[in-house]
């Protein structure tokens, strides 16, 4: 009897052990032990917030560790997210409703900002309108904004993505692409685009700022169940942190052009090209993001049976912002 007392007493304390080392792991009190952020060249705000320490600042109080982890393009953030690299990932709206359709837990909880950050450019003469594009080499990442652009743009003009070779280049290896003359054109993004706009003289031929969709901050549905209150506090900083940009534009370009390491006159192009006056996702976002989702549908890229709308009114997710 004795030795039965003692092995069940063993049990109850190697449970209670075992217990322990999972708070520990997530951290006390319901709060997570880390919260992990990514940043991305294409997100300013993301840039000011890392540079600024606002998060630290803010969770240090709390004992929560924060770790920045960069993002080279919307489909890299997507799957950190999947692969739960990171807790939020920075993401054009239309990327982020395409890994939404595919079934990858997130939910939009901030617009970190409005940009014109893709076009179609190229640097052959000849090519002046979307319809030249006709048989030629065009480079694009796959499931990002400047991707969804491209296909938007071959639509308006009658064309589709079978109409094209499309090359999937991560952006800075689509712009290298551009200039050595291995593609004919190229959906770019921002900083890149600038860049070899100001430097190179390449010709954007093709802009349609209503094609871009938002840039949206995403975060892992698990966590946001699990730590409701720490999603509020990350969206306090990244407003902290957009506020910040908006009141120090020029402060703001030379972290940019630090990080991406690019020219002052560079960055000063790109954060011209965005708009940080809208932060809580709406019915603006969900109708951008909407039309985003109907062309991947139609292009086959998103099932027929998909039903966008809802897809949609899943993905954006206004409730954490206070």
């Amino acid at each position: 009897m004795k030795t039965w007392i003692i092995k069940t007493l063993l049990l109850v304390i190697a449970v209670v052990a075992l217990a322990g080392c999972s708070s520990n792991a997530s951290g006390e009190e319901g709060k997570p032990k880390k919260i992990t952020l990514d940043y991305a060249h294409y997100s300013p705000t993301s840039l000011v917030l890392k540079e600024k320490g606002f998060a630290e600042e803010l969770f240090k109080k709390e004992g929560i560790e924060i770790e920045f982890v960069l993002s080279q393009g919307s489909n890299k953030a997507l799957e950190f997210l999947n692969s739960k690299s990171v807790d939020f990932g920075s993401a054009a709206g239309g990327a982020a409703l395409m890994a939404k359709a595919k079934g990858s837990p997130i939910e939009t909880v901030y617009i970190f900002s409005k940009p014109e950050w893709t076009a179609l450019v190229s640097t052959d003469s000849a090519i002046k309108t979307v319809n030249d594009l006709k048989g030629k080499k065009v480079a694009a990442t796959l499931g990002t904004d400047p991707y969804i652009f491209l296909l938007r743009a071959l639509e308006e003009n009658g064309l589709s993505g079978k109409d094209v070779e499309i090359i999937n280049l991560q952006h800075g290896d689509g712009a290298a692409a551009l200039l050595s003359g291995e593609v004919d054109a190229w959906a770019g993004l921002d900083p890149h685009m600038a860049k070899v706009e100001n430097n190179s003289g390449a010709n954007l031929f093709f802009r349609n700022a209503d094609f871009n969709t938002y840039g949206t901050l995403n975060v892992r549905s698990e966590f946001a169940e699990k730590y409701p209150e720490y999603v509020t506090k990350v969206i306090e900083v990244y407003e902290k942190a957009r506020q910040w940009a908006i009141d120090n534009p020029e402060e703001t370009a030379e972290i940019l052009a630090k990080e991406a390491q690019i020219d002052l006159n560079v960055a000063k192009i790109q954060l011209e090209r965005n708009d940080f006056s809208t932060s809580k996702p709406g019915d603006e976002q969900r109708t951008a993001i909407k039309a985003a989702g109907d062309v991947l549908k139609s292009e086959g890229i998103l099932e027929t049976k998909t039903d966008i709308e809802k897809v949609v009114n899943e993905l954006i997710n206004p409730d954490f912002f206070k």
